[in-house]
Formats: C-alpha cells, sequence, structure tokens
C-alpha cells in the first residue's frame, strides 16, 4: 500500500461503492446458502426428469427407427421398454445418495 492510501480518509465514494457491491450480491444471491433440503429438491427434480425424459427419448428414437426400417412398433416398443428399465435403474441409483 501508498502512504495515499494508508492516509486517506473513507470518502462517500468509497462508501456508495460498497453499498452497490452488498446490493448486486444480495440480486445475485452470492454469499447465500442453500436451505439444507435443497439437494433432496434436487434429487427429486432429476427422478421427474428421468421419469419424463428416458421413456419420452426412447419412444421418439424408436418411432423415427420404426418410420425409417417400417417395423411399426416393434423398435418403439423395444426403446420404450428399455428405456423404462434405464429410468428405473437411474432412479434406484439416485435412491442411494444421501439428501443430507
Amino acid at each position: 500500500m501508498t502512504a495515499l492510501t494508508q492516509e486517506r480518509a473513507p470518502s462517500d465514494l468509497d462508501r456508495r461503492i460498497a453499498d452497490a457491491k452488498a446490493a448486486e450480491a444480495a440480486r445475485t444471491g452470492e454469499g447465500i446458502k442453500a436451505p439444507a433440503d435443497a439437494k433432496g429438491y434436487k434429487q427429486g427434480s432429476r427422478v421427474l426428469m428421468d421419469l419424463i425424459g428416458m421413456p419420452l427419448g426412447g419412444g421418439v428414437l424408436g418411432y423415427a427407427l420404426d418410420s425409417w426400417l417400417h417395423t411399426l412398433p416393434w423398435f418403439l416398443l423395444g426403446f420404450v421398454a428399455l428405456s423404462f428399465v434405464a429410468a428405473f435403474r437411474s432412479i434406484y441409483k439416485i435412491s442411494k445418495e444421501r439428501a443430507e
């Protein structure tokens, strides 16, 4: 630090800068800890997305293959069944995690 910064008294500008930084931190959520049950909500969201997304993706992929290969509904049924198995396997893994 130089001699100028050590002798300088805090000015109105310094106070306004500190206030602006505090307001920005409050607006963006910096320094705020997540609630203790946030991991539980995160796990629940993952379960929901797995239950919706995997079968939907398997159905779309199976339907596309069936349309391309003219084998309707075999790939659709197969991919939906596999995606349900994958979704429940993923949910089983999520359920083994602690929700501290």
